[in-house]
């Protein structure tokens, strides 16, 4: 079921609009690349009661008649604050300790809302939180972002990727939305995903992502992608996803699609947030990996279709060159993951260019002795047939140390 909602526009704090632009484990032996791909990181790390770093998120305040929320948004560290153990604690109580004054009169509980509008926005990469949703009719949890511009086109043509929505009456499924010009509210699309034998997210936590490249937007929960989409979803209706969008974290009370708590509903409840990050694959960014006869891994045509061939090539800074380094283990260019073809672990298995999955098969290790390995399979990216001719396969081999398996990473 897709979101019915209308827009959770921002409430009585002004947004910015001059927006800046703002794994596998690694062997003892081994050293990561020294490239930094992570461009925003938050581990919510410091003491007890302590509020949000303020250098990264804005605090919203207010409350949301476009939905019929329930909750006011507080300010400062009453509803978001860290719990001294690396997270972030978003608290919804029933309370009002202040007169807050909803759309429906005296209001009945206090949240909170964070934004990174005018501090960071992305466009395209690895943007991920892992978090504990709380439990209960009428919650309503999201991990979402809207377009920059939604100061100056309004709502939706800026955009909306909700990377996470549940809405408590679901205890086992979450949401991936796409909302725009055309495709909003309940005409927003997107797909569920619901965790086997009846477990609940709220028992434990798990890591919501979106992998994002140009024309491309897949969904994952713990890794696993459960949905895709591109400018053909649409109907012929816009896109508009190749800009940058600033990240939201929130827990709403009550609302059109969650519907009010009510009698079985316990407060307060907790959205905790381990961590949130967003690993770039920006087309303009990365670097070049260099190996045989000093040629460069390429992708073929500059080609971002998935199983598009990697290759060794005369070295030309394209886009079809740049990679970058991720913290979860991946190599990325063109918005998508170096991926070694059907999970192959057998010498020979060719690599190419896949949606990120998660999997172990787009896993890598760049060594200090200039290996790049997918521990998966405990092989190296090779040079098929030590052949430096522009064009030639990438594939893993087992590790020999020949010069067909270095790489120099920048």
């Amino acid at each position: 079921m897709n979101s019915p909602r209308l827009l959770r526009r921002c409430l009585l704090a002004v947004l910015s609009v001059a927006l800046l632009a703002t794994g596998a484990a690694v062997p003892a032996s081994a050293e990561p690349a020294a490239v930094q791909a992570v461009t925003f990181s938050d581990t919510f790390d410091g003491p007890a009661g302590a509020p949000v770093d303020s250098s990264k998120w804005q605090i919203e305040t207010g409350d949301n008649v476009n939905n019929h929320e329930r909750q006011f948004y507080t300010a400062g560290s009453n509803n978001a604050a860290l719990d001294g153990q690396g997270h972030l604690v978003i608290t919804a109580r029933r309370e009002n300790p202040a007169n807050y004054q909803c759309w429906y009169g005296t209001c009945q509980y206090t949240s909170a809302r964070l934004n990174t509008a005018g501090k960071f926005t992305a466009q395209y990469g690895h943007v991920e939180a892992r978090m504990k949703i709380p439990r209960g009719q009428g919650m309503w949890p999201a991990f979402w972002m809207l377009g920059h511009d939604l100061g100056d086109v309004g709502w939706p043509a800026s955009g909306e990727i909700d990377i996470m929505e549940n809405v408590g009456f679901e205890p086992s499924t979450v949401h991936g939305t796409l909302h725009g010009p055309g495709y909003y509210g309940s005409g927003g699309i997107g797909a569920a995903y619901t965790l086997p034998n009846g477990q609940a997210f709220a028992d434990a936590f798990h890591t919501f992502a979106v992998d994002w490249a140009p024309d491309s937007i897949t969904w994952s929960v713990d890794g696993q992608v459960y949905q895709r989409r591109t400018p053909a979803d649409l109907g012929g209706r816009t896109w508009v996803f190749n800009k940058p969008f600033f990240l939201i974290l929130n827990l709403a009370v009550g609302g059109y699609w969650p519907g009010d708590p009510d009698g079985s509903t316990v407060f307060p409840q907790q959205l905790v947030v381990d961590h949130v990050s967003v690993t770039t694959s920006d087309t303009a960014e990365g670097v070049a990996i260099r190996g045989l006869a000093g040629k460069c891994v390429d992708v073929a045509g500059a080609n971002s279709a998935n199983g598009t061939p990697v290759q060794l090539y005369d070295c030309n800074g394209t886009a079809a060159q740049r990679w970058t380094v991720g913290a979860d283990g991946t190599l990325r260019a063109l918005g998508k993951c170096l991926d070694v073809t059907e999970r192959g672990t057998a010498d020979g298995s060719t690599v190419q260019l896949w949606d990120c999955t998660g999997g172990t098969n787009q896993r890598w290790v760049v060594t200090a002795a200039r290996d790049i390995v997918n521990p998966a399979a405990d092989k190296c990216l090779d040079v098929t047939g030590n052949n430096s001719a522009n064009g030639t396969r990438l594939q893993i081999w087992t590790c020999a140390g020949t010069a067909n398996q270095k790489w120099t990473v920048g």
